[in-house]
């Protein structure tokens, strides 16, 4: 039996509104994650929270972060003076350095720490501050009271101008002979700025950062007085210093707000003048001790036997006699003989003498064996 085919059914198509409720479902993961409150993590903008906002001095809070680079050093410290929107005002001077913690974030970027609560120089409103200590340059501020610390309202800002760096930067100055010998570096930072607001800018306030290596850049605050007006342009020159004995290659940013102008690189060379100073003590000081060392050893040390010699007595002058005048040859052969007895005499008292010295010196000689004048000479045979 063969079966004829019949009429196909119709295929049945989705609805549109099943593709909608598909697509919506697939989509909900992703919505929940842009509005979670890691969101801004994700965005890669480094955040901080904290386990208290307010604490007195001598309490501890938990500092905790996201969305920073992965191990990457930051330094946490709280500032005073400050506010998020703001920031630090008066730099790291308005923060308690000496109070400050180190944290390297894991491979998320992502960090926890403890930080003691102390008191920072600069009165309230105060911020829990963190920024990288090596790298790109990263911050994030943290709103944070500390109990009993003074409170003031921020200093007024300065001039509402826009001001921009319109000429390439240079260092002038020379380094003196001081530095030569490990005093500070110093130099000028010239440049030119133009207003670009509408707004004069008075007294404006500049941050020159100094780094060295793959470390991040140290800001101190320098005011330059004077107003530029909109429009115009100014020269600028403000000093910068490095701490004494600097050497190598460093990096001098200028920044506005939190804007950065300008940068100029700086190479210091060593100060010879103290590696010199190191090896000349270490070859007198040495050399100083060691003579010294020898003349107390000379000092001290005993005297070996027979080193201080007999001195043998001088030999006693007789006094010249006067010649008489004689008549006769008697008289003159009497005064011979007398001379050569005397002379005799003389003789064998310097022979006793020099037999005594001998003996004194030469003490393995015996009085008994000693050659002496007294005893008769032996004869040989055949002499009479």
């Amino acid at each position: 039996m063969t079966r004829h085919p019949g009429p196909r059914a119709p295929r049945r198509t989705a609805s549109p509104v099943l593709l909608f409720l598909a697509a919506l479902l697939a989509l909900l993961p992703a919505l929940s994650v842009l509005t979670a409150p890691g969101a801004r993590a994700a965005d890669g903008e480094p955040a901080v929270s904290l386990s208290k906002k307010e604490a007195g001095k001598g309490g501890e809070i938990t500092v905790s972060g996201s969305g920073w680079r992965a191990e990457a050093l930051l330094m946490l410290l709280i500032c005073g003076q400050s506010t998020p929107e703001r920031g630090v005002v008066g730099g790291t001077n308005s923060c308690a350095n000496a109070d400050g913690r180190a944290v390297t974030t894991d491979k998320k970027g992502a960090f926890s720490k403890k930080l003691p609560v102390t008191e920072p120089p600069k009165p309230c409103p105060c911020v829990v501050h963190v920024a990288t200590v090596t790298g790109e340059q990263a911050l994030a501020d943290a709103v944070f009271t500390v109990a009993g610390h003074p409170t003031a309202d921020l200093p007024e800002q300065t001039g509402g101008g826009k001001l921009a760096v319109l000429a390439t930067t240079r260092l002038e100055g020379d380094s003196s002979l001081l530095t030569w010998f490990g005093a500070p570096p110093t130099r000028r930072l010239v440049f030119t700025v133009g207003n670009l607001g509408s707004a004069p800018a008075k007294d404006p306030v500049f941050e020159i950062g100094t780094a060295h290596g793959v470390y991040a850049p140290q800001w101190e605050e320098r005011q330059w007085r004077g107003t530029v007006a909109p429009g115009a342009k100014a020269q600028i020159k403000l000093p910068v210093e490095l701490s004494a004995g600097a050497h190598g290659d460093y990096q001098v940013s200028l920044r506005y707000g939190k804007k950065v102008l300008a940068e100029q690189p700086w190479g210091v060379g060593r100060p010879w003048g103290v590696t010199l100073f190191w090896v000349l003590l270490c070859l007198v000081v040495p050399a100083a001790v060691f003579r010294i060392g020898m003349a107390v050893v000379d000092k001290v040390r005993p005297r070996p036997a027979g080193s201080h010699r007999t001195r043998t007595p001088a030999t006693r002058r007789r006094p010249k006699r006067r010649g008489r005048t004689g008549t006769g040859a008697g008289r003159g052969a009497t005064t011979e003989a007398t001379t050569n007895a005397a002379t005799s005499t003389d003789a064998t008292t310097n022979v006793a003498t020099s037999t005594d010295a001998t003996t004194v010196v030469l003490p393995w000689f015996t009085p008994d064996s000693a050659p002496s004048e007294n005893r008769p000479r032996p004869t040989t045979k055949g002499q009479a």
